[in-house]
């Protein structure tokens, strides 16, 4: 499946507030936020960012495994729109791909930061070293194929199961670029929950949150959009 090139989809977005997208400078947001909820973390302002952090080692074992398992849930996410962007019209699936392959790079470059092996490091687009992730990518895009419905429901579920797996890898974590990155995956998928939600309501459909508690759910996609930061 062709996929546009990253820097170019990132030169395209259009930034909610008038904020610019790309470039490291002090005032630029590490979350770039599209008008349609898109939220690209950007690569530049990024490694400016973790620069200002102290390289906290080492590592604690609970550290070293959230990294590891954030990559492979922030690709999971990737590979499934990636493979909804070419079975549905929608842009909604191709511009949140390209933005998940920003959030699984921003955890890449942790755990190149920290000295740790990448888990997908050599592997194939859709396949994961985590009999766990390959189970539910296999059962996420067997899913999206039933219609253009049940794929924007697979959206909002894997966003949802982001906002609670971040929130508790958080638990585990004391270093600040650790959470400083965490956080903004964190608004990046409440972003890109909000925007699957508005596209699954508007196709007709209805959903009931699986991971998250309602109140939640109904707090997230009852509020604007987060701008980065």
């Amino acid at each position: 499946m062709k996929r546009r090139d990253f820097n170019t989809s990132l030169a395209s977005l259009v930034i909610v507030g008038g904020l610019a997208a790309c470039g490291g400078g002090d005032d630029a947001p590490l979350l770039a936020v599209a008008a349609d909820g898109t939220s690209t973390i950007d690569p530049e302002v990024l490694l400016a960012r973790l620069d200002a952090y102290p390289v906290e080692t080492p590592l604690s074992a609970a550290e070293a495994a959230s990294l590891a398992y954030m990559r492979e849930e922030e690709q999971l996410a990737h590979a499934v729109y990636d493979y909804s962007a070419g079975l549905y019209a929608p842009v909604i699936f191709d511009h949140i791909a390209d933005s998940e392959s920003s959030h699984t790079a921003a955890v890449e470059r942790l755990l190149e930061r920290y000295g740790l092996p990448d888990p997908l490091q050599g592997l194939p687009e859709g396949t994961f070293a985590t009999q766990t992730f390959q189970d539910l990518y296999a059962a996420l895009t067997a899913a999206s194929r039933v219609s253009l419905v049940e794929a924007l429901k697979v959206g909002v579920l894997i966003e949802e199961l982001d906002i609670r797996d971040i929130e508790q890898q958080k638990a585990a974590i004391d270093n600040a670029d650790i959470l400083m990155v965490y956080d903004n995956l964190l608004r990046g998928s409440r972003n890109h929950l909000r925007s699957f939600y508005e596209q699954l309501l508007a196709a007709g459909g209805s959903y009931t949150p699986q991971y998250i508690s309602q109140a939640e759910f109904d707090a997230i996609v009852n509020s604007p959009m987060e701008r980065g930061r």
